[in-house]
Formats: structure tokens, sequence, C-alpha cells
């Protein structure tokens, strides 16, 4: 069975929604084997979103793409974009407290990020946590200079997984045992 990380981000939680995004995921079969609510420190939100050369070129070129789509260019270079959106979001996830979980389950990475949606919420199915719960949009963060408010963080894969959960979690946090109904799913 594979892991996967998830967090529910500020506005999850200012917005009441714990208890909703916990059991979109338990309905689909994906079993929580660690949770914890918690004040993320800065250091863990920079080594959450660790300062990796690709994935910060990555994100500034996402970045210049949205805004191309929208007829407007950015001349700013790839990386300093991708800087700028890891300051953001870790300030955000400092902001209040998070909850951090690690689900289990048969490709429980790629079933979490198809259960959370797009990352942008506008383009997110309805059935999706951020399309169910969020109407933010790239564009209105990008105005109000703030990263897309989108309800949870999922791990990108399961080796970004197996590197997201060691910042959040201790082995001994993670738990086993067996749901009711895993032998009709498995």
């Amino acid at each position: 069975m594979e892991r996967a990380l998830v967090l529910i981000k500020p506005d999850g939680i200012e917005r009441a929604l714990v208890g909703n995004v916990i059991s979109k995921f338990e309905i689909s079969g994906l079993k929580v084997v660690g949770i914890k609510m918690l004040n993320a420190t800065k250091e863990m939100a920079g080594n959450h979103y660790a300062e990796d050369e690709e994935w910060l070129t990555s994100v500034g070129k996402k970045m210049k793409a949205s805004y191309m789509e929208k007829g407007e260019e950015i001349t700013e270079p790839d990386r300093a974009i991708g800087l700028r959106v890891r300051d953001m979001l870790m300030n955000e996830l400092i902001r209040v407290p998070i909850i951090a979980m690690v689900l289990e389950g048969n490709a429980a990475n790629d079933v979490a990020r198809k259960i959370a949606g797009s990352t942008e919420p506008r383009k997110a199915d309805p059935s999706t946590i951020r399309g169910m719960y969020s109407s933010d949009t790239y564009g209105l963060a990008d105005k109000q200079k703030r990263p897309v408010r989108n309800i949870v963080h999922v791990s990108e894969s399961k080796e970004a997984a197996e590197k997201e959960i060691k910042v959040w979690f201790k082995e001994s946090e993670i738990h086993t045992y067996k749901r009711a109904d895993e032998a009709a799913m498995y």
C-alpha cells in the first residue's frame, strides 16, 4: 500500500471544512494512518516547500503560462517567480494551525490528487474538494499577492509523499490497522 500526505491548509481550517475533507478521502477507501493539528514553523514550511531548483523553475513556468493565457507577459526569471511563490506558500502555511494527515491505500497519491481536484479551484471538477469548497483563481490570488486558497495540499507522487511525510510525522506517529471494509476493497 502507498502513502500520501495531505495538509488541510489555513483556509480549510478557518472555514471549518476539516470533517468534510477527511470524509471525502475516507469514503474513497483511503485510510487515515496519521493525523494531527499543529502550528507549522517557518522551518517546517521551508522543509515542505524545499528550495529545489526543478520545482522553483517549474512553478515559474506555470505562472508565466497562466499569465500568457490572459494575454499578459511576465519577464521575471522562472526561478525568481518560483522563490516568490515559495515564500508566499510558506507564509500561508504558518498563518494559522493546519491538519497534517498520512493516508494509505492503493495508488494513494493518485487517488488523493483526484479527490482534491485541480490546484486552481475554478478549473476543478465540482465533485472534488477544491471544486466543491473553493472558487478562488490564480488571477485573484496574484492580484491580492497571496497563494491560491484551495483547501488542501496533496503530495504529487509517491516519492514526494515519502519526503513530505518525514517533515510532518515521526514514524511512531503513523499507525497500522485494518479497516472493516478492506477485504471488500482489495
